[in-house]
């Protein structure tokens, strides 16, 4: 530049080509283009946020129905079996007659496990197709009843410390074997020892 004249103006053409922006920086630009990147990249953490928050509040409602469906359920469940066993303060309400011939009167002296054991029976029964109309418990016997069946002559004798359902059953068999010998009168059929069934 020669002494004495002033700076030499570029033309504006060649000034747009050149790589230097007036005013501005190149952090600028790389500051600017981070930071949409950055809030991008939020707004999507923020959406899958939120979708699993609706998805475990979903869940979270479902799973409390559901616990509390069960606990309707069990807690009805529970109150009949505690009606039907309990006969300390009421005598609890049977689809057949109940004798105890010990004391002489209708199921005034059933214990617990006699009630619990009677109201199974009753329902095998049922389910097996038979009804039962009277049960009996003998004088001088604290284990033994005595089913008496709708449209059957006599009685079947079985014991609480057999299984319900294993008893019923032996007592279908029984009936069924009886009916196959075209046996129609009978007195008792004693179902109160495993694997054997006698007749009379």
């Amino acid at each position: 530049m020669v002494e004495g004249e002033g700076p030499k103006l570029v033309r504006r053409r060649e000034n747009r080509k050149s790589t230097i922006k007036i005013g501005r920086t190149i952090g600028e630009a790389r500051e600017r283009l981070e930071t949409a990147n950055e809030r991008a990249a939020a707004r999507k953490k923020d959406k899958h946020k939120k979708a699993f928050r609706i998805i475990f509040t979903i869940v979270g409602f479902f799973t409390i129905i559901l616990a509390l469906i069960g606990l309707y359920f069990g807690f009805r469940s529970a109150k009949t079996t505690l009606t039907a066993i309990n006969s300390n303060n009421q005598t609890p309400t049977y689809d057949i007659e109940i004798i105890d011939e010990e004391s002489a009167s209708t199921g005034a002296h059933l214990t617990n496990r006699m009630n619990e054991y009677i109201n199974q029976a009753v329902d095998y029964f049922h389910e097996l197709g038979f009804n039962p109309t009277k049960a009996i418990i003998p004088t001088g016997s604290i284990r033994e009843v005595d089913f008496y069946l709708e449209d059957y002559p006599g009685f079947i004798k079985t014991t609480i410390d057999r299984g319900v359902g294993v008893t019923v059953e032996d007592a279908k068999r029984m009936l069924n074997y009886l009916e196959s010998i075209d046996v129609a009168e009978f007195t008792y059929i004693d179902v109160r020892i495993e694997g054997k069934a006698y007749w009379k």
